[in-house]
């Protein structure tokens, strides 16, 4: 198996590059480093390292053609900016249009995309059915949906993953980094009243190996998730509680409105027809991110959400 990874310096492709190399996988990795480290992939035995954006077509092409892949893992997006809706169109649509061609041209027989929950909007029921409407928000989602539109539509097979919370090595967006920050530093904290799912990143790993090892190629979407809702506020007594400070207060706010108050996926499709379940609790999940940070600190936080007032910044 030879594996190219787009985005392959992020949290999840960094990740997922190195549970490959474990395995022996011969893997390329593309990454323009906007939001990651190069030197996450360079310390993977044996990854090739390609600088450059996914919107790039001629490199991605190239790349392609010089390394031939088996399969294709897409997790390059744009997210930091939500008012650079160019940057988000050129990585996140031309992008995935770029990584259909180069994937049709050169044989690749399976791509796996990673897609936003975003992409559902403000969900008519909850938890979110695979099947719901899409209608997504903001810049980010809007232009991760129109991209895993192309996907789908393209020559090669593609297996689009709507992925919740994953929490990990270098998650660096969202609610845990940001109160493990601040907390650590004295500082005040405010939650959106928000409720999510999470994710532990052995669970996602080991859907991905599931999806890597299909027999036949598949083109599809799977809601990729516990299934289960979990306040921001409820993340917070878990950090507040694990740093020895569960006294501290914290104010609560209603979502901003590029956010959505409740995003928890149904994976009830993705359990049945891939024989996967998530089995590390909430807990465990949010305690490992924060033992991981202990280890290694928290770095640059993302966020694909418009700033909130100067009085509640996170």
């Amino acid at each position: 198996m030879r594996v190219l990874i787009t985005g392959g310096a992020g949290c999840l492709g960094s990740n997922i590059a190195e549970a490959l190399c474990r395995q022996g996988v011969e893997l390329c990795v593309i990454d323009n480093f906007a939001t990651s480290r190069r030197q996450l992939v360079e310390q993977v035995p044996g990854v090739l390292v390609v600088e450059g954006s996914v919107a790039d077509a001629a490199l991605v092409a190239k790349t392609f053609a010089d390394f031939r892949p088996s399969h294709v893992i897409h997790s390059a997006a744009s997210y930091k900016d939500p008012m650079d809706w160019t940057g988000d169109a050129q990585t996140n649509v031309l992008g995935s249009i770029n990584v259909a061609d180069a994937s049709a041209a050169v044989g690749v027989r399976q791509v796996i995309n990673f897609q936003t929950t975003l992409c559902y909007g403000r969900p008519r029921s909850v938890p979110i059915p695979v099947d719901h409407p899409l209608d997504p928000v903001g810049s980010y989602g809007i232009s991760k949906t129109a991209g895993e539109s192309y996907l789908l539509q393209s020559e090669v097979p593609v297996v689009s993953l709507r992925i919740a919370n994953v929490c990990g090595p270098r998650l660096s967006i969202g609610p845990i980094p940001t109160f493990y920050k601040r907390l650590k530093s004295g500082l005040p904290c405010f939650c959106t009243r928000s409720v999510r799912d999470f994710l532990d990143m052995q669970d996602f790993l080991d859907l991905l190996a599931t999806v890597l090892q299909l027999e036949q190629a598949h083109t599809g979407c799977f809601n990729v998730s516990s299934g289960e809702g979990h306040s921001i506020a409820e993340v917070f007594r878990e950090v507040a509680t694990y740093l020895g400070t569960p006294e501290v207060a914290v104010d609560e706010v209603d979502p901003g409105e590029d956010d959505v108050p409740v995003v928890v996926l149904d994976p009830s499709q993705t359990e049945a027809r891939l024989g996967w379940k998530a089995r590390v609790s909430f807990a465990e999940t949010i305690r490992k991110q924060l033992a991981w940070y202990d280890a290694h600190g928290v770095e640059a936080i993302y966020s694909h959400l418009k700033p909130v007032p100067a009085q509640r910044e996170a």
